[in-house]
């Protein structure tokens, strides 16, 4: 296979700004629906998120900061990151790895692209 990061045929900016987008939006929701490529990316991004997360360092929590976009949990309740320090990270205590679980879905019907959905286990 291709290096992940490379298939979107984009420039860097645009590649850290989708997944930055797509890992917010996990954490805010815990499923999403995007395409196969994009959430196999956004599985690697999100399984070492939660792994800095599991240890609550003031410098693993600016490394969270500084990809996560200010995304709202559950209309204005609680920002991503700190849902993601609070909520998701201590519930992943135990777990060593395998944070996340993709279900392939049937093809786009506009494109033929391979669907998946990404979510939180």
């Amino acid at each position: 296979m291709a290096n992940p990061t490379q298939i979107y045929s984009r420039d860097a900016k645009w590649r850290k700004g989708v997944m930055r987008t797509l890992v917010s939006e996990l954490f805010a929701n815990g499923r999403i629906t995007t395409t196969l490529t994009r959430a196999k990316e956004l599985r690697r991004h999100a399984e070492k998120l939660i792994t800095k997360a599991k240890n609550p360092t003031l410098a693993n929590r600016r490394i969270c900061a500084s990809f996560l976009r200010p995304t709202l949990v559950e209309e204005g309740k609680k920002d991503v990151l700190k849902h993601l320090f609070d909520t998701i990270a201590p519930s992943y205590a135990k777990r060593n790895g395998g944070y996340t679980r993709i279900y392939k879905l049937v093809n786009r019907q506009g494109d033929n692209a391979p669907m998946a959905i990404i979510e939180l286990v």
